[in-house]
């Protein structure tokens, strides 16, 4: 199991990035970084300042869609079922 400070900036933004995102949920971030929930917790707890830690926390707790075990019926991926593909973007160009 990694410890927090054994984490890049990079991971730890990563991190900080998933655990904000409502349907990536905290299993993802034990696969992808081995650190189990309330690890992710104290990490968020040491990297955010208070206010936004207080925002998360109170956003996260008792969320289904972070907890995979809670979630009804969906498929395990890494990013939401309604996130688009950009491959086809049909948005005009400024000229």
């Amino acid at each position: 199991m990694k410890k927090t400070h054994d984490l890049t900036e990079v991971q730890i933004d990563r991190i900080i990035e998933m655990a904000w995102e409502d349907r990536t949920p905290f299993d993802a971030i034990l696969d992808q970084f081995s650190l189990k929930e309330q690890e992710v917790i104290e990490l968020m707890r040491k990297e955010l300042k208070r206010s936004s830690f207080n925002l998360w926390r109170a956003r996260v707790q008792g969320r289904k869609t972070k907890h995979r075990k809670s979630r009804s019926g969906e498929v395990d991926r890494f990013k939401c079922t309604r996130q688009k593909s950009i491959s086809n973007n049909k948005v005009s160009k400024r000229k």
